[in-house]
């Protein structure tokens, strides 16, 4: 069975299984559905935990051995197994299925991975695990999740808040829930229960939002001005150096003109962008700038981006950052100022 986080909870109020995977690479949502899975599990009577870490030269006969025994004193136990690169082996993949296979009925296992790629997903052992009980991946949030991600935090304490605070708050939380889990902490400690005001939210909570790159080439593709601008600035604020940033900036620019003078011959955008070798949340943002920026109008913005280029190996006078600022916006579609050599 597969859950996602916000079905664990119910699913631990009506029973508890035998075996739980957590999978995934958001560090609060595996923390907090570790703590959950391992206070049902105490609840139900498993009142000794037994922590097992894979790393170089772990003996696997150890977790034979959890499995098969019970607690100290004869009490039910939980097995927290832990495999920190998600790489069991041959003999912990062996050691995985055996287990599943003939489960102790009176112990429960908890299995915590990093983020699985293909392949260790569709391995016999992690099929094994998730046939067995409940696996759970925690990934990153979605932008457009956050709202509703922080509302439910929010009701927690007794607190709720407008479309707009919502809004507000996954601007500045975006990309950290760690951090945002702490400012709505924090909300919850100087505000009273019932509706947040904007104002005070607002003069309580820093901006404590992480990008990359990938991020940004969404937000100025899909035409999102304002996102691209705030990236730009937290990635400068952070540190980020600039060759990352143009690269990716050329990478899209290219795309665009290969999908324009595709589309223009007729191929439809959606396969042109395929085709342009986009994927993911990208894709659909790159569609969309297809549809703003013809292939003529990339030359422009190729020249624009030459001249950045120089401007941050020290070549030309002015502020790559602002240049780069002023690229952005001309391809989110809402130029400052004409690009030079336009």
């Amino acid at each position: 069975m597969n859950l996602r986080p916000n079905q664990l909870a119910a699913h631990l109020e009506r029973t508890l299984s035998p075996v739980y995977t957590i999978h995934g690479d958001e560090p609060l949502l595996a923390i907090e559905a570790g703590d959950a899975i391992r206070a049902a599990a105490r609840k139900s009577g498993c009142d000794e935990r037994e922590v097992l870490v894979v790393e170089k030269g772990f003996d696997w006969d150890a977790f034979r051995a959890a499995n098969a025994n019970l607690g100290l004193f004869g009490s039910r136990k939980l097995v927290d197994l832990r495999i920190p690169t998600g790489k069991p082996g041959v003999e912990g993949a062996k050691a995985l299925e055996a287990c599943v296979d003939n489960p102790n009925p009176d112990n429960v296992m908890l299995v915590t991975l990093p983020k699985l790629d293909r392949a260790a997903q569709s391995s016999a052992w992690f099929t094994a695990l998730g046939n067995a009980g409940v696996a759970i991946a925690v990934f990153p949030l979605e932008r457009a999740e956050l709202p509703a991600w922080i509302a439910a935090r929010l009701a927690r304490q007794g607190q709720r808040a407008s479309t707009e605070t919502l809004a507000f708050l996954a601007e500045r939380c975006e990309g950290n829930l760690f951090a945002a889990q702490q400012e709505i902490a924090k909300l919850g400690l100087l505000l009273p229960e019932g509706e947040v005001p904007y104002e005070e939210v607002e003069r309580a909570v820093t901006d404590v939002a992480r990008y990359d790159v990938q991020e940004l080439s969404e937000a100025w593709l899909a035409g999102d001005a304002a996102r691209a601008l705030r990236i730009i600035a937290a990635l400068e604020a952070e540190g980020e150096g600039l060759p990352l940033l143009l690269w990716q900036l050329g990478e899209d620019l290219h795309a665009l003109s290969a999908i324009g003078d595709a589309t223009a011959a007729g191929t439809s955008a959606a396969v042109a962008v395929r085709n342009a070798r986009v994927w993911g949340k990208r894709q659909g943002a790159m569609e969309q700038a297809a549809r703003r920026v013809s292939a003529p109008a990339t030359m422009p913005l190729l020249r624009a981006l030459s001249r950045l280029d120089a401007l941050s190996k020290g070549i030309g006078a002015g502020d790559a950052w602002d240049d780069l600022r002023g690229l952005a916006l001309a391809l989110a579609g809402h130029p400052a100022v004409p690009l030079p050599g336009r």
